[in-house]
């Protein structure tokens, strides 16, 4: 299954029996799924919901809480959803039920965000308002650099009550708007894990964690290899570079080469692909690796600054193209 459906699927077997937290996860449920409808005059509470399990579930709480007896239709997906869901829809004593979720005020006006007696629970309500919105319109993506909890909001009061319930909660979590529709947002890793957890998703936020640790390790593996590769590069062509300018620089000064300027060009080219610790090492007495970049260094200026006053190509013109010292 997909990480959202492992979720969804955990967060419906999440049964907490506190009655505030029942309310408050109902309530989100309702108001994140679908919310009040004018149907023949009269405030009807509805919700769309993905699954005929979940629906049944909603229906349940709504007549054990409320005392009220849901229809359950099967209807074609609407704001942009894939395929049927489930509607809860309460017609008869809507706007009681309305009104007693907090979904609309003493002045029969819609509530935009979410009642305040909610956001302003306890901890466990504040997950409970989480976990019901998740149940209705999150989303859960893969571990990696594009990683994200989201949950689409029906308002952008949804979306900051929502945000406010996640900071008390110790979730970093922000409100944006992509394509016209709010948002709430969570990105980081940790905090993806701290907002399963605290919605009840133990087990997946255990799977989704370790999944991001081994993508994080072969990511790393990976950066490894690249900078090894990358490193291996440069030092082949340097040491290509360095040889080709040395050649150049002894073509150049002929006999006129100082015979420990000479030793220390001829030990560069008989020993490519050797540090200049390891050219040390090589010479006759050996030599610190200062002493034998010194004298190649020394051999390159003579040979460069004979090329000038002879007017010929100096020991850069023997670097490939595409190479560098």
């Amino acid at each position: 299954m997909s990480p959202t459906a492992d979720v969804k699927t955990e967060l419906a077997g999440v049964r907490d029996p506190r009655p505030t937290a029942r309310v408050a996860e109902l309530t989100a449920i309702l108001r994140f799924s679908g919310g009040l409808h004018q149907i023949a005059g009269r405030v009807a509470v509805e919700a769309e919901l993905e699954s005929d399990l979940l629906a049944r579930r909603v229906a349940r709480d709504i007549m054990e809480l409320y005392g009220v007896r849901p229809e359950l239709h099967r209807v074609q997906a609407s704001g942009g959803r894939t395929g049927g869901t489930f509607a809860v829809r309460v017609i008869e004593g809507g706007e009681t039920l309305a009104r007693q979720t907090g979904l609309l005020d003493q002045r029969r006006r819609p509530v935009r965000g979410l009642p305040n007696k909610l956001t302003t629970g306890a901890r466990p309500d504040l997950a409970a308002i989480w976990r019901g919105a998740f149940l209705a319109a999150g989303s859960l993506s893969d571990p990696g650099r594009s990683a994200a909890l989201e949950i689409a909001c029906p308002s952008g009061e949804a979306a900051m009550a929502l945000v406010g319930a996640a900071h008390r909660l110790g979730i970093a979590a922000k409100a944006r708007e992509v394509r016209g529709i709010p948002r709430v947002v969570v990105r980081d890793g940790d905090a993806i894990r701290v907002a399963l957890s605290e919605m009840g998703a133990v087990r997946t936020a255990s799977a989704w964690e370790e999944m991001r640790q081994r993508r994080e390790v072969r990511a790393g593996v990976n950066r490894l290899v690249n900078f090894d590769d990358a490193n291996l590069r440069r030092s082949a062509q340097a040491a290509v570079a360095a040889c080709a300018r040395v050649e150049r620089a002894l073509e150049i000064l002929g006999d006129e080469v100082p015979d420990h300027l000479k030793e220390a060009g001829e030990l560069r080219l008989a020993h490519r692909d050797a540090s200049l610790d390891e050219l040390g090492h090589h010479a006759d007495p050996p030599l610190t690796k200062d002493a034998v970049a010194g004298r190649i260094r020394r051999l390159l200026a003579m040979a460069d600054k004979k090329a000038t006053t002879d007017g010929i190509p100096g020991t850069e013109s023997a670097v490939p193209e595409g190479f560098e010292d």
